[in-house]
């Protein structure tokens, strides 16, 4: 998967297009991230007490999006795709912006 923890993305579909977020967490096994401020559902909290009384209500939180549906932004805030290259000193992969060749 080609999107990772820490980058900053733009929705291209779906209910929430045009959004920017941080990835907060990459599922690379269901192919899904997690985007901060993006795809937010209501979900209801139970939480008990050590009395057994019980509090809670709905909370408001971000579910996993499609890797698809994302483009990851460049250092120049435009969003792009991402290629690979490999670094002739470490010999390790290195990711790249398609748009202008620069590091990601």
């Amino acid at each position: 998967m080609k999107v990772h923890k820490g980058d900053t993305v733009l929705v291209i579909s779906g209910k929430d297009k045009g959004a920017k977020g941080k990835v907060l967490q990459a599922y690379p096994d269901r192919n899904r991230i997690l985007v901060e401020g993006v795809n937010r559902i209501k979900n209801t909290a139970i939480s008990t007490n050590q009395r057994g009384a019980r509090s809670g209500g709905i909370v408001t939180q971000e579910a996993p999006i499609h890797v698809s549906n994302v483009m990851v932004v460049d250092s120049d805030g435009k969003p792009t795709r991402i290629g690979y290259r490999v670094d002739e000193e470490t010999g390790k992969r290195v990711r790249i912006s398609k748009r202008n060749g620069k590091d990601i």
